[in-house]
């Protein structure tokens, strides 16, 4: 049994270890969730609401289950806590790509989300971005020059996307982009769902040079939809541990940089 206290952080972190226990065993019951969050089963009946409500379980009488992996994977509230000490090195690791004067491009990952809450430090930019999350953290900041992308609201992702979304990026040239996406092999990178494939492909391309943010989970594996090689991207920044023969295949074709975290020895 884990006991969590009651407050705001707490109920996250009880979200958090609800969504890893569904996910990793398919359902639960309420009465089993309620023994290992330690609270009410009222409380559980809330919890699960809220998560089925966001998208991220599939609630039945009595219990949740997980949605379809490609639900849960596009999903922005699951990805906003998956991984955040390896997003929060990889930003770090890719502000040195970025110089005071010049313009970038954020996708709505939220490996971009964690860059942009370090951009405040280097000064004027102009940054364009398709992610309600990001234009939130940015819209206050002096000396930041911001470019929303609009088009069909999506709650899933919590950005803008589809033919309006596509048509404004194709239109826009900057210095920079920064993205990230579900899945690579050494060869090529992966997204789960089409729609997203059309964003992702035209926000690489609308940068004069790319950067590619990926964490060690999507490294190795592949995803239902091809989205670009490997070797589109100028600088792929991938967190460790990830297979050395995979990485060697990857130097092959681009600028290759493994990212160590807090975890893994040195600063996050």
């Amino acid at each position: 049994m884990t006991t969590l206290p009651s407050s705001r952080g707490a109920r996250q972190q009880r979200h958090q270890l609800i969504v890893d226990h569904v996910l990793a065993r398919g359902d639960a019951t309420v009465a089993e969730l309620a023994e290992l969050t330690d609270v009410s089963v009222m409380t559980v009946h809330r919890d699960i609401a809220e998560l089925a409500d966001r998208g991220i379980l599939r609630k039945y009488h009595g219990g949740v289950s997980a949605q379809p992996s490609m639900v849960f994977e596009s999903s922005s509230d699951f990805r906003l806590h998956a991984h955040t000490d390896e997003k929060r090195a990889l930003a770090r690791a890719a502000l040195p790509f970025l110089a005071p004067g010049m313009s970038v491009m954020l996708d709505d990952s939220t490996s971009a989300l964690a860059l942009a809450r370090l951009l405040p430090d280097v000064g004027p930019l102009t940054v364009v971005t398709n992610y309600r999350l990001i234009a939130e953290e940015l819209r206050g900041v002096e000396g930041i020059r911001l470019i929303c992308v609009g088009g069909e609201y999506s709650r899933t992702h919590d950005s803008w996307i589809g033919l309006p979304a596509m048509d404004m990026i194709s239109g826009i040239s900057v210095d920079v982009s920064v993205l990230s996406t579900s899945a690579m092999t050494a060869g090529m990178t992966f997204h789960q769902e089409q729609e997203i494939v059309s964003i992702k492909r035209a926000t690489r391309q609308a940068g004069a040079k790319s950067v590619l943010l990926m964490d060690h989970s999507k490294v190795g594996r592949r995803a239902l939809h091809r989205l670009e090689s490997v070797d589109s991207f100028d600088h792929v920044l991938l967190t460790g541990p990830v297979d050395e023969e995979l990485v060697r295949e990857m130097r092959e074709l681009t600028d290759v940089r493994v990212i160590e975290t807090e975890q893994a020895g040195g600063a996050e």
